[in-house]
């Protein structure tokens, strides 16, 4: 389960950042993960639940944004949106395309408490 050692390294930049601000705790972090980002949403989701424990997000709001994953076809034009790296253009069956996003996985925000 490689998501626990992504969520240990999602923890380990949220409380580098949250010190950088002299915070005490952070109250939320969000999250951007693409849907081709060859991440688990359940499995990180509950790495998360369980790395937090004694760290400054033990209590924090997780939130987690999936972004879906576009393509742009080199073909004919066309911007779709994509399952699978391997998807036809819908409007001419073209298999060449330029992935727009969908492969993200980053903090977004945190907040956090500062004295």
């Amino acid at each position: 389960m490689h998501e626990f050692s992504i969520a240990m390294s999602i923890i380990e930049i949220a409380e580098a950042e949250a010190r950088k601000a002299d915070a005490s705790v952070i109250n939320e972090l969000v999250l951007d993960v693409g849907t081709l980002s060859g991440i688990e949403f359940y499995a990180l989701d509950t790495a998360l639940e369980m790395a937090v424990k004694n760290t400054l997000l033990e209590n924090a709001r997780i939130m987690i944004n999936k972004i879906r994953a576009r393509a742009h076809c080199t073909d004919c034009g066309e911007e779709y949106d994509i399952e699978h790296v391997f998807d036809a253009c819908p409007k001419c069956g073209g298999l060449y395309h330029e992935l727009l996003c969908g492969k993200e996985l980053q903090i977004k925000s945190l907040v956090v408490d500062v004295p």
